[in-house]
């Protein structure tokens, strides 16, 4: 961490500045950090035809004279902190090298499974994980509501959790949506892999009491949009999110970063961040 004229600047990396929700981080740092942080690098996948170029040119603002690189080993060492949103693949690769620099590192990759969430709570024990299946504040206010509304209302008040997102997306249901499914569970105080339905096709026969049920939909530009409906007897509760603008993932995400100065090791979620009880 730098200090200028008494004021310390947090150093953010970033990795996968190509991606949709790694350009729009390059660009609010560079943008509008006000002197609080600074890009101290970006990468892209090795071969990358734009290895090398300048990250304010590849992310269509003006050149910041700061060339992306696939040399995430040296973005981890000059960072204090690393935000991620690639795969989980390369996720887990970035997280054992945050746990060699003992830099913090922000996750907002999804589709991370059970033995990859598994290496982060033990990498934790080495540096700073902030990791989330949704930095949005809105999305995170509402994980609270779903696990409170669970606790409230008993077994026999179907849950269903709807999801929509554009085309490209790869995971399904999406990280949201399943994080969604552990609040509920959580309230009920059930293992949501034990009581997930999550697809239905053909003579399924009556709903199991107690079941958590999912659906999804794919198609054109969706940023995000998911619903969570509890179904009684003559009455329905329903609480949802719609994400209009994916920039919100990027300003949840810096936010996280700058709140990782000076924490001690471990594992938050943005919970923490936004201070959610």
């Amino acid at each position: 961490m730098n200090t200028t004229s008494g004021q310390q600047t947090l150093s953010i990396g970033i990795t996968g500045c190509t991606g949709r929700v790694g350009r729009l981080l390059v660009l609010d740092i560079i943008s509008g950090s006000n002197g609080l942080i600074q890009l101290s690098g970006a990468t892209l996948r090795p071969s990358h035809a734009l290895n090398g170029q300048d990250i304010g040119t590849i992310c269509g603002h003006a050149p910041i004279n700061i060339n992306a690189s696939d040399d995430v080993q040296a973005l981890f060492e000059k960072s204090d902190v690393v935000i991620d949103f690639t795969t989980p693949d390369s996720t887990m690769k970035n997280v054992e090298i945050a746990r060699q620099t003992g830099t913090a590192i922000v996750i907002g990759t999804t589709g991370l499974n059970t033995a990859q969430e598994q290496t982060l709570n033990e990498a934790a024990k080495d540096t700073v994980i902030v990791y989330a299946a949704n930095m949005s504040v809105g999305v995170n206010i509402l994980l609270a509501l779903v696990e409170k509304a669970a606790t409230l209302l008993d077994p026999s008040w179907d849950i269903e959790i709807h999801e929509v997102h554009h085309k490209h997306k790869i995971d399904a249901p999406s990280g949201t949506a399943l994080a969604l499914g552990h609040a509920a569970a959580s309230g009920r105080k059930i293992d949501l892999l034990d009581n997930a339905i999550m697809s239905r096709e053909g003579e399924t026969g009556p709903r199991p009491q107690g079941d958590i049920g999912f659906s999804v939909q794919r198609g054109g530009d969706v940023v995000g949009e998911h619903n969570i409906s509890f179904y009684g007897q003559g009455e329905r509760i329903e609480l949802g999110h719609k994400a209009m603008d994916r920039s919100l993932f990027a300003k949840g995400a810096i936010k996280a970063a700058i709140w990782t100065h000076d924490k001690t090791n471990g594992i938050y979620s943005m919970k923490d961040v936004l201070n959610i009880e």
